[in-house]
């Protein structure tokens, strides 16, 4: 099958709006026939590609997911930053960064993030007289922080795809994370003087001491990921459960956001989101496989080289692809179609794989707030019943931000290897 003839059917399939695991397996169906392999060739390779441990914590860290968007833990997280930042000038804006950076590093989602935030938050924001289009704007732009701070969904599923170790992925995405909650804090601080937004009354230290203490347990959660990650105690996978069986708890017994006798129906929900994941990564590792077999990274390596690009100029041109493919293909969907290609090119051009995962989750970060399929622009309209073009611009001065971010991340890359390295040491 020629490269035009594949890529005609890819798209043409994506664009007549077939589910991406079906894009994904009946092209990876067509290059094994073209190839003269037979067809329980790609069966095999499928069940082989999925017989990996680490995929083992994708559900897992899904379920846990699920747990605390239900659970009633985001309200204890916005309580917790109200006490913390009562007193400042647009104090609400602030509250909403800081809230969402916190359910971030313990849900994994940035969808998750930007839904259970945004039904607590945006309310509350509008009926203290702030304008709809900055509320959606905050609310849809801090959501993205869920998808570079640990653990992140999208990052096991980079480490599963290039073989890279999740625990490095995830000290990888912490100090950028941390930036861009601090660049959002002092656009809003600064938009809040400039517009004259309300100032909250600032909340006395006992009622702070309560407010550290009814959230304390879901801030465990993380602790116990990361600690016994960190720690040696557990691998990724027991980390997955532990979070998962941890968020179960602090949602039934402590914060009481379901009955238990909804658990099935929440463990249902989540086994479902799940399953279309893994749907897509068994098509979409198969896929990766025949074009790792055909030569193609190969060959990028090779036209890159007889064009003497530079590496600058590589990472360049490779963040304006994603960036157009955000425009129409969701994270895991870009993820899954794009680092089977790159993934063997990065270390012969230069890359750091672990660096690249982060310059890779900040385009996808990006690409949930960028028209016309940023999933967390439709999920602000549909909680705020406004029209898409309403919660654009206030995502504008957001998504500018996280451009001047992805620059500093593409091109610092300390930034991002700082921490893997002086825990790991350097990546051989």
């Amino acid at each position: 099958m020629g490269p035009a003839l594949f890529l005609l059917m890819f798209f043409g399939l994506l664009a007549a709006g077939m589910p991406v695991f079906l894009v994904l397996g009946l092209c990876a169906a067509a290059l094994f026939m073209a190839s003269g392999e037979e067809m329980i060739g790609l069966a095999q390779t499928m069940i082989n590609e999925l017989n990996s441990p680490a995929l083992m914590a994708l559900p897992l860290f899904v379920m846990a997911a699920a747990f605390m968007r239900r659970g009633g833990v985001a309200k204890a997280l916005v309580e917790l930053a109200t006490a913390l930042f009562g007193g400042i000038q647009g104090s609400l804006g602030l509250v909403t960064v800081v809230a969402c950076a916190l359910f971030a590093s313990i849900c994994g989602s940035s969808v998750a993030t930007a839904l259970a935030m945004g039904t607590i938050l945006i309310p509350a924001m509008l009926e203290r007289g702030y304008p709809r289009p900055f509320v959606m704007g905050v609310t849809g732009a801090s959501g993205t922080i869920g998808i570079v701070i640990p653990p992140s969904l999208a990052l096991v599923l980079y480490g599963i795809i290039t073989e890279q170790s999740v625990p490095r992925l995830f000290l990888a995405g912490i100090l950028p994370g941390i930036l861009q909650a601090a660049a959002f804090a002092v656009w809003v601080i600064y938009y809040a003087r400039k517009k004259g937004f309300p100032r909250e009354a600032a909340v006395p230290f006992r009622q702070t001491l309560c407010a550290i203490a009814h959230a304390a347990p879901a801030l465990a959660v993380p602790v116990i990921v990361i600690g016994g990650i960190y720690g040696g105690l557990v691998t990724v996978t027991e980390a997955a459960t532990l979070a998962s069986l941890a968020a179960l708890f602090v949602s039934l017994f402590i914060y009481r956001g379901f009955h238990w006798t909804e658990t099935l129906d929440v463990i249902a929900d989540a086994i479902r989101n799940a399953a279309t994941i893994m749907m897509i990564v068994a098509t979409a590792l198969a896929f990766g496989h025949w074009m790792t077999q055909s030569g193609i990274p190969a060959k990028l390596v090779q036209f890159t080289l007889d064009h003497h690009m530079k590496t600058w100029m590589f990472l360049l041109s490779i963040n304006i692809l994603l960036l157009i493919l955000g425009c129409f293909l969701e994270v895991a969907s870009t993820l899954l179609v794009v680092m089977p290609i790159l993934a063997p090119a990065l270390k012969p051009l230069g890359v750091d794989p672990v660096h690249f995962a982060i310059i890779f989750t900040h385009n996808m970060e990006i690409a949930l707030i960028h028209p016309p399929v940023g999933l967390n622009l439709y999920v602000l309209s549909t909680i705020c019943d406004a029209p898409v073009l309403e919660v654009i611009k206030g995502i504008l001065p957001f998504l500018i931000l996280l451009l001047i971010m992805l620059g500093i991340i593409t091109y610092v890359p300390i930034l991002t290897m700082w921490l893997p390295d002086a825990i790991y040491g350097p990546s051989g």
